[in-house]
């Protein structure tokens, strides 16, 4: 990896901050404060590599400002299914949609939706994560009663941030309020 990083954090708020090379093609999408095209819904990142484009979405619910009443909301609408249908599913869409019109559809595209789930114990996460992708994709290739015929979104995959770290090593990702702690701890 390059010494040369642009950091990444979703939000103010957001607890979850990335680490990318100079080098990496990347940008995000879903800005706030600027004028985007009405009623659509973005992912956070696009990330452009030599072989495909990967589209990135960020879901914390394991920030620390989270209150844990509104955590285990976040809990229940992931495993009922509603997050997948009201937000990821549109927004795979609408950012493939955007792209498309703006004429950077030329490589496959690939949905890659990171979760912060370590507020949860690891059997929780691991039947959370349990078949999510197949959901998923399914979602994506199927909205309505007929499937869609462009297969616009060529695969995804969900991910922990410990996944997320081990797959995309030189893309790490860091708790930024983890990260506070530790630097306190050993001031």
């Amino acid at each position: 990896m390059s010494n040369v990083v642009k950091m990444y954090r979703a939000e103010k708020e957001a607890d979850l901050e990335f680490a990318f090379p100079e080098s990496l093609r990347w940008d995000e999408l879903d800005i706030q404060g600027i004028k985007l095209p009405v009623q659509m819904k973005f992912v956070d990142i696009v990330i452009e590599r030599e072989e495909d484009v990967l589209l990135v979405e960020i879901k914390d619910p394991s920030n620390v400002k989270c209150p844990e009443k509104e955590r285990q909301k976040y809990f229940k609408r992931l495993t009922d299914n509603s997050i997948l249908t009201q937000e990821l599913t549109p927004k795979a869409r609408d950012s493939y949609t955007f792209l498309h019109l703006m004429e950077r559809d030329s490589k496959p595209m690939k949905y890659v939706v990171l979760l912060g789930l370590e507020a949860f114990d690891p059997d929780r996460q691991k039947a959370l994560l349990t078949g999510f992708k197949d959901r998923l994709l399914a979602d994506i290739r199927c909205e309505g009663h007929l499937p869609w015929r462009r297969q616009h979104i060529a695969d995804c995959v969900v991910l922990s941030v410990d996944i997320w770290n081990k797959i995309f090593a030189d893309w790490p990702v860091t708790r930024v309020s983890a990260a506070a702690a530790s630097e306190g701890a050993a001031a």
